[in-house]
């Protein structure tokens, strides 16, 4: 089992401590309240009349004809109850078998939202707060300056608040760096500005909440996710790690395309190591009982204040509102605590993305529908990913347009190197950033 749960030595002296002039500002450092009440006068109505599941699961087997992508799953629950949670197309092209309920599927970036509720369990249990200091539990850890360092704080990892250049040492966790090693060289990462004033996405950063799990619980975070998530949702084919993907009845091998169509591949094991940021693998069957839970179906597992802290937004991210079906439906973008925040074409959408060599996922909440869809599929094309609008369009009412025509990208929560660089910055990059995804 890997391990983001050991403290990690003090930075070598002598490390550069500037913070760049020029960076921009954003808000005040705010932090999220302990609870949230559940938003005030929220009418949960049902789907529009066009929401259609036997058009959606239609819509799903048609994608992976024509090798458009070797096997896909989706889950879709609203109202307390699951729809749908089916698999569709094959788990390998070279071995094919069918792609079902239990397939196991990589879910990487996904994996964000579960460190962001983990740690919310541990605020529920009184162990840990939003605005404890990381370096209360990691006291080894440094940043380029004692200010930014002093500063930083659990709710700061999980919105992507740190102050570092986006996707810092993404291109070293593919060069297979460890985790601790990258961890010590922050200490040396100028930074964008202080800790909560702006946002740039992490994955090395992000992944600091399993020591602070760890320090605050005495368990491992794995561990931690295993018996406080996984075990009480009933998620049963849910696991952590490449070891636990390759230990499942039944999983979904990844797949990049050649001139010869899809080629299987053996997982890669590199982001694997980041398992908060990127550790996490799920069913269709798990993935629906996770939906259940954060759409407030489940409050023996996961308080309705609680749920309402983890999703609401503390900072704007305007940049992901500029690719594909965002950029026509979004009216504003924000991170919360492991999940994106959406004002999509007025209604709002609790949302994250996720993609690593071979594998992509979406996972959506529409509190006012009660509704919550999750796809994932097992092949480098973003073209299903057209799915969940036309979803998410059909349970408003919104007038349809042509989604999966259009072949989008995942934006920041891309764990492909280039493709997680925010657009009009993928050019110039400082050398800790990650420029190319080794195949």
């Amino acid at each position: 089992m890997s391990s983001t749960a050991q403290t990690p030595a003090a930075a070598p002296a002598g490390f550069p401590v500037n913070i760049e002039e020029s960076a921009p500002s954003a808000a005040p450092h705010t932090q999220p309240a302990a609870y949230r009440t559940t938003p005030a006068g929220l009418k949960v109505q049902p789907p529009a009349q066009s929401f259609n599941v036997a058009s959606i699961e239609s819509m799903a087997q048609q994608l992976t004809y024509g090798e458009r992508v070797p096997g896909m799953a989706v889950a879709i629950v609203q109202g307390g109850r699951v729809l749908s949670a089916r698999g569709y197309g094959v788990t390998d092209v070279n071995n094919p078998q069918q792609v079902d309920a239990h397939t196991v599927f990589r879910l990487a970036s996904l994996s964000k939202a579960f460190a962001g509720t983990m740690a919310g369990l541990l605020v529920n249990d009184g162990t840990l707060r939003w605005d404890s200091k990381v370096t209360d539990y990691v006291p080894g850890f440094q940043l380029s300056t004692p200010e930014a360092t002093e500063r930083l704080t659990v709710a700061d990892l999980l919105s992507h608040r740190v102050g570092l250049p986006y996707n810092a040492y993404d291109r070293d966790v593919e060069a297979n760096a460890e985790y601790y090693t990258l961890t010590h060289k922050l200490a040396a990462t100028s930074l964008k500005c202080l800790p909560g004033d702006c946002y740039a996405y992490q994955n090395v950063a992000f992944s600091l909440i399993g020591d602070v799990v760890y320090a605050a619980s005495g368990s491992f975070y794995e561990q931690s996710v295993e018996r406080r998530l996984f075990k009480p949702l009933g998620m049963d084919d849910a696991s952590l790690g490449l070891a636990g993907i390759q230990a499942s009845s039944r999983w979904a091998r990844p797949h990049v395309r050649s001139r010869n169509g899809w080629v299987a591949l053996t997982p890669k094991p590199t982001y694997y190591r980041l398992a908060p940021a990127a550790g996490v693998n799920a069913s269709a069957s798990d993935m629906a009982q996770w939906l259940l839970a954060h759409t407030g179906h489940r409050p023996d597992v996961l308080p309705a204040p609680l749920l309402a802290t983890l999703h609401a937004s503390l900072i704007s991210t305007p940049g992901e509102m500029r690719s594909g079906w965002r950029r026509e439906r979004l009216n504003s973008a924000g991170y919360a605590l492991g999940w994106r925040t959406f004002d999509y074409a007025g209604h709002e959408v609790i949302f994250h993305a996720g993609a690593v060599q071979g594998y992509r996922g979406l996972v959506a909440l529409v509190p006012e529908r009660d509704l919550g869809i999750a796809i994932m599929w097992n092949g480098e094309s973003s073209l299903p990913s057209g799915l969940l609008p036309t979803v998410l369009d059909q349970a408003m009412g919104l007038p349809t347009q042509r989604w999966l025509d259009v072949d989008t990208d995942f934006g920041s929560d891309s764990l492909m190197a280039e493709d997680a660089a925010p657009q009009g910055k993928r050019k110039g990059v400082s050398s800790n950033r990650a420029v190319a995804s080794p195949r």
